[in-house]
């Protein structure tokens, strides 16, 4: 897989940063829906947003968590993982408003940017 193949609109979205949003209001379904489009195989589940990404490898899998994990912490917005063998799940919410803002989906976005670097199966 390479950079080519995240579509437009999650690029666009990936381009976004994370702001605070300890005042906002969580997104309802029909609107996390909306946001969903440009997101491909990410499920709304629970007021997260979720994927498990494949990799070639265990060590793909723990390299691209890390990756991850280190645009999160220059984010300030932080997933959760679930590393398992040649997986790795992927669950956004934003816990300060407890349910889905805007950044959760910019994050989704930056995952599959990041998840393009890796040629996984």
């Amino acid at each position: 897989m390479d950079g080519g193949s995240v579509s437009e609109g999650t690029r666009r979205l990936a381009a976004g940063k994370c702001v605070p949003c300890n005042d906002a209001k969580p997104f309802t379904v029909e609107e996390a829906s909306e946001r969903l489009r440009d997101l491909s195989s990410w499920v709304l589940q629970s007021g997260s947003i979720q994927k498990e990404f494949r990799f070639k490898s265990y060590l793909a899998g723990l390299d691209f968590a890390y990756s991850l994990g280190k645009i999160a912490e220059s984010e300030n917005h932080h997933p959760d993982l679930f590393i398992g063998w040649r997986r790795v799940k992927v669950v956004f919410s934003t816990h300060a408003i407890e349910g889905l803002s805007q950044n959760d989906f910019v994050m989704a976005a930056k995952s599959e940017l990041e998840y393009s670097k890796y040629g996984a199966s």
